[in-house]
């Protein structure tokens, strides 16, 4: 949870202002959390919750955890579609293709006990607001990256399947860095998210290569950051910093 947390963090002051090379504090003062941490954690508490009935109410759960604490924090930079959502008696899904499903699915991949689980609890947490094919694919490729980097894949096991199940990552970072630009859609970004972790040498410079590469950098850094999470695991003293940038609630919903 806290990798997809501190990507959050380390990306958001490079939103709009890009940093196209991997020189950067990491923590700095101008950091905060935005709603890619806030949605990851209303996942997270909805996927804890529904566990004990077996995922049965899944579907409502997400649909309870995203508007009752996504409500507290409206200016943190939830795309315009996904505001209406929250602040409106509204439970069904928009058809969104956008990024906000991928990068809340971290904990999908870490709770499942198999593959297949985590395939379909991705989607389900997609869909509830991301009903849009390209929305579920987003999510659905990072919880599935998550799963394998947990269970032990290795990198090049990891990127043979999104090949040949999502998405083709026919690119290099260094390719693609100087002409990359925002994209909000997962389709534009899920992809350049994964390149990141599959090109890392360890956690921390999967998120240095997740910012580098520019676009949405706090989503990039917070999808990156999940999957590199279950691959490297997180360093002690970066989880301790991060919840530096939280505030009390959400520290209290972290803890299960």
């Amino acid at each position: 949870m806290f990798g997809a947390i501190i990507g959050d963090i380390a990306g958001s002051r490079f939103e709009f202002h890009n940093h196209k090379n991997k020189d950067f504090t990491l923590f700095h003062n101008n950091c905060f959390f935005t709603d890619d941490t806030v949605c990851s954690i209303a996942i997270y508490k909805a996927l804890h919750a529904s566990k004990k009935h077996n995922y049965e109410d899944l579907e409502e759960k997400c649909i309870e955890y995203l508007k009752t604490i996504c409500v507290k924090y409206p200016d943190c930079g939830y795309g315009g579609s996904f505001w209406h959502w929250i602040f409106s008696s509204e439970t069904r899904p928009y058809n969104s293709w956008g990024n906000g499903s991928a990068m809340r699915t971290s904990e999908c991949g870490m709770i499942a006990e198999s593959l297949e689980e985590a395939l379909e609890l991705a989607e389900t947490c997609a869909a509830v607001t991301h009903n849009h094919p390209e929305g579920i694919k987003g999510a659905k490729a990072v919880s599935a990256c998550i799963y394998l980097a947990k269970t032990g894949s290795t990198i090049e096991e990891i990127r043979d399947y999104v090949n040949k199940n999502f998405y083709k990552l026919d690119f290099t970072l260094d390719e693609i860095r100087d002409d990359y630009r925002f994209d909000v859609s997962c389709q534009g970004s899920v992809p350049q998210a994964i390149e990141a972790f599959l090109e890392s040498e360890s956690f921390e410079d999967s998120i240095r290569n997740a910012v580098s590469i520019g676009g949405d950098s706090d989503t990039i850094g917070a999808i990156t950051g999940g999957i590199a999470e279950a691959y490297y695991g997180v360093p002690e003293d970066m989880t301790y910093k991060a919840k530096e940038y939280l505030d009390s609630y959400l520290k209290d919903m972290l803890e299960v």
